[in-house]
């Protein structure tokens, strides 16, 4: 088994993903797999004045006695080839193929983790990507399917959104109690067996300004989210709130909880992103196996110019591996 591998997905092969990739190879880090054309990425780490030692592999598995620093290449061909900056619909089934054997090599204990690189959305819905995006499609191919929540994580900061990817006209109406106390549920299981921490605590956003101001503003915080933090509460699940969002994210209130829970995606990535734009990583929790993700998208102004930070991305990697090694640290 290549357990001690991380497979990280090609994502759009326009955009920036393998620049990134080799900038993390030649930055020093390993135990590394991918599937992609061997030749383009020899080519681009040469046009890159960065050379990285690639392997073909047949299989995960024969990735297990490679040298730390050598990446092991499950070849494939791309159908039309890439052209930094402007995807191709040609392309968009081998980008989900590569997701879909990320994601099956990791559920099935075959590889450390999953780390996809950014995918353009918009170009895969034309081979038939019927998901908003990596969180929710990598949830309905687990087994059996899982509920998904999303992690924006930095040194300075843990923030999972309630909601994600759907209109702000519609939030309000998806916000339950009992998709408040999944969420929290998931994310207490995650915080103690992914990042050792022994008692999670984790703070709550209101929904409306001033987290409703006792329901002159909105009255979800006294219906919805405030019983069901009294139902985690009596559960064992440590959690705090509503809180005021525009209030809960500078330096001094950080120091109160471990993780917060938003109602709506801009509440969440909006500090993350602002705290710390190159280190972030989306990280999906309550799957069978670990995913993270560079927290940016394919960046197509930037492919070809070889300028885009590896900085998300090697975060990305890191995080996976220390994921790894506590949950391993608790089974041992």
């Amino acid at each position: 088994m290549a357990k001690n591998r991380v497979f990280i997905t090609p994502g759009e092969p326009s955009g920036i993903g393998a620049e990134i990739l080799v900038k993390c190879l030649h930055e020093g880090a390993g135990h590394i797999i991918t599937r992609d054309d061997p030749d383009r990425l020899s080519r681009l780490a040469d046009e890159m004045g960065k050379p990285v030692a690639i392997k073909v592999i047949e299989t995960a598995e024969a990735a297990s006695d490679l040298p730390e620093r050598t990446l092991g290449v499950i070849p494939m061909t791309w159908p039309e080839t890439p052209v930094p900056g402007k995807p191709s619909t040609a392309n968009a089934r081998s980008v989900i193929d590569s997701i879909t054997l990320g994601a099956e090599l990791a559920r099935d204990g075959r590889i450390l983790g999953l780390v996809t690189n950014p995918i353009q959305k918009s170009t895969l819905y034309s081979a038939g990507f019927k998901s908003p995006g990596h969180t929710e499609y990598l949830a309905q191919i687990d087994r059996p399917p899982s509920h998904p929540v999303m992690m924006l994580v930095s040194p300075m900061l843990r923030v999972v959104p309630l909601t994600i990817h759907i209109p702000i006209k519609d939030v309000a109406g998806a916000i339950s109690e009992a998709s408040i106390i999944q969420t929290a549920t998931t994310l207490d299981t995650a915080l103690r067996r992914d990042f050792n921490l022994q008692t999670p605590r984790i703070a709550v956003t209101g929904l409306n300004p001033h987290a409703g101001e006792d329901g002159a503003l909105g009255t979800e915080e006294i219906n919805i989210i405030s019983p069901a933090l009294e139902k985690l509460n009596a559960a064992g699940v440590m959690v705090s709130g509503p809180f005021s969002a525009d209030t809960l994210f500078h330096e001094d209130r950080r120091q109160e909880y471990d993780a917060v829970i938003t109602m709506y995606h801009d509440q969440a990535l909006i500090p993350i992103k602002t705290l710390d734009f190159h280190g972030g990583v989306n990280t999906t929790l309550g799957l069978s196996y670990i995913r993270t993700s560079p927290d940016h998208g394919t960046a197509l102004d930037l492919a070809g110019k070889f300028t885009a930070s590896p900085a998300s991305l090697m975060a990305a990697i890191n995080l996976a591996f220390e994921m790894a090694r506590n949950r391993q640290g608790r089974h041992a």
